[in-house]
């Protein structure tokens, strides 16, 4: 009998695991919630049963993982709270740093995560190369086999992007 598609998607969820569980970790700074993203999804695609044929298996997974982990963030958001634990290299609060100011940074780095995605995959790909990785426009373009002026727009996109939902969240001074 040959393999269903949920058995196909299941197979590249376990060829793709450790780098999905990483990407998600890193994304969103827990490596908690990365892990419920992980589990979530590997039932959501065992309880399937026969799923749509899928073109691109390890990008609809990315794609899966990413939302349930989104919905874990909202959720925790909406219950007041902190979903896992911070980052390692999430940086110290400054000396003298009240916990208002401190809570206030905490939220404006939430709702910039939010911001990045909802970018479009490239644009956010893009965008998190260059403002997270720290690459330059030359390298992304390379890399990715698109001009330096698309990466330019592509950053330019992402950075507009954050600053609306910054604004909107927290009013125009930003």
């Amino acid at each position: 009998m040959p393999p269903t598609n949920s058995d196909q998607l299941l197979e590249a969820l376990v060829d793709c695991y450790d780098d999905l569980r990483e990407h998600l970790g890193r994304r969103f700074g827990s490596t908690l919630l990365a892990d419920e993203a992980m589990q979530e999804t590997w039932l959501k695609l065992r309880v399937a049963g026969k799923a749509k044929t899928v073109a691109k298996p390890r990008a609809y997974l990315y794609r899966i993982a990413t939302n349930l982990a989104l919905d874990h963030l909202r959720a925790e958001r909406a219950r007041g709270l902190r979903f896992g634990e911070p980052p390692e290299d999430e940086p110290t609060a400054p000396a003298g740093l009240g916990p208002d100011a401190l809570l206030d940074a905490r939220q404006r780095l939430d709702l910039v995560r939010e911001a990045v995605a909802e970018l479009p995959p490239r644009c956010r790909q893009v965008f998190e190369l260059h403002k997270f990785d720290g690459l330059p426009h030359l390298e992304i373009a390379e890399r990715l086999g698109i001009s330096r002026n698309m990466v330019e727009k592509h950053v330019i996109r992402g950075l507009s992007h954050c600053r609306r939902r910054l604004s909107t969240a927290l009013g125009p001074q930003v």
